[in-house]
């Protein structure tokens, strides 16, 4: 069989360029007018509704996906929809972003004179900044392209990738102003790898009963039973209620060497001082961080105050694939 003949890369690396170029353009351009965007997107009561036609749509749908994951309210709203009947989902106290490369799409401006009469706020994001859509709004983001990456100029290329560089630039902004934390974004994102990577202690330890927690005059005989039926190859030592210290497996192996009699003492006498405590919101990550730092297997969980509510062993983590 005749060898195949591949295709020339050349154009391929031009379409990066040119994207990565339209990217770069965006730079300079961020003004007075992108500050008040952010301000307006921040102090919305109401939600975000993010509408666009074709490929301008699907980049909102991203956008729009992306702010709510961010702590801000948002959805997307299909303009031809939004005329037979969508538009009720928009309210006065809501922000519309409309995205048009043009500012003359036909769906999206039949979509103004409503936008106007609700009395919602509107931010348009267009590459032609003296379009129908830009005189329209409360605040124009001008995101227009020298060229597209298509070699007849034609498929929306450069000028897509722009407007979601554009709005992935406008909700990390946001994001900051809001002051939205590692714990929000763990809060949002409860499944899949993210979610495993963010997940807190509270939702992995072991509490109530399968907690072993045994008081500081407990005999070393129930002492052992207790870690034994546990599991954790540990106890926590509690004194009035509060954490005391630790007894793990490696000090019962100490002591044993030279202590032959340690059934007859007491978890007070054998336990570790000050162990090593964290909080329930912690996250898991954060946790498997202290423990390989420490070189241990397992973290008693507690209040303020010092009382035990669980533990937190190695193989919880395990189990979440955080490894």
């Amino acid at each position: 069989m005749p060898k195949a003949v591949l295709p020339d890369l050349a154009l391929a690396r031009k379409v990066l360029r040119t994207e990565a170029e339209a990217i770069l353009g965006l730079v300079d351009r961020l003004d007075e007018r992108f500050a008040r965007a952010v301000v307006m997107l921040r102090d919305c009561r109401g939600r975000v509704i993010v509408t666009g036609m074709g490929k301008s749509g699907i980049i909102c749908r991203k956008i729009a996906a992306t702010l709510s994951s961010t702590g801000t309210p948002a959805f997307f709203l299909h303009p031809a929809e939004a005329i037979h009947g969508d538009l009720g989902m928009v309210h006065r106290d809501d922000v519309v972003i409309a995205l048009s490369h043009s500012g003359e799409t036909p769906e999206v401006l039949r979509l103004l004179e409503t936008i106007r009469r609700i009395g919602a706020q509107l931010i348009a994001m267009t590459g032609s900044p003296t379009s129908t859509l830009a005189s329209a709004a409360d605040l124009t983001l001008d995101c227009h392209v020298a060229e597209e990456a298509c070699p007849l100029n034609l498929v929306p290329t450069a000028s897509t990738t722009a407007a979601l560089a554009l709005g992935d630039a406008l909700a990390m902004t946001l994001l900051i102003e809001k002051g939205f934390r590692e714990e929000d974004f763990a809060n949002l994102h409860p499944g899949g790898k993210l979610g495993k990577k963010l997940m807190r202690v509270e939702s992995l330890m072991h509490t109530g009963d399968l907690a072993p927690v045994v008081d500081a005059v407990t005999p070393m005989h129930d002492v052992i039973y207790e870690m034994s039926r546990k599991g954790l190859g540990m106890a926590c030592v509690v004194e009035a209620g509060r954490l005391a210290g630790i007894i793990t497996d490696g000090d019962l192996r100490r002591r044993m060497s030279d202590t032959p009699d340690i059934l007859s003492l007491t978890a007070a006498e054998v336990m570790t001082r000050n162990p090593i405590t964290i909080g329930r919101s912690m996250l898991a990550a954060q946790a498997l961080n202290v423990m390989e730092a420490r070189k241990i297997t397992s973290l008693i969980v507690v209040t303020a105050d010092g009382v035990v509510e669980g533990v937190l062993h190695l193989h919880d983590l395990w189990r979440t694939e955080l490894f």
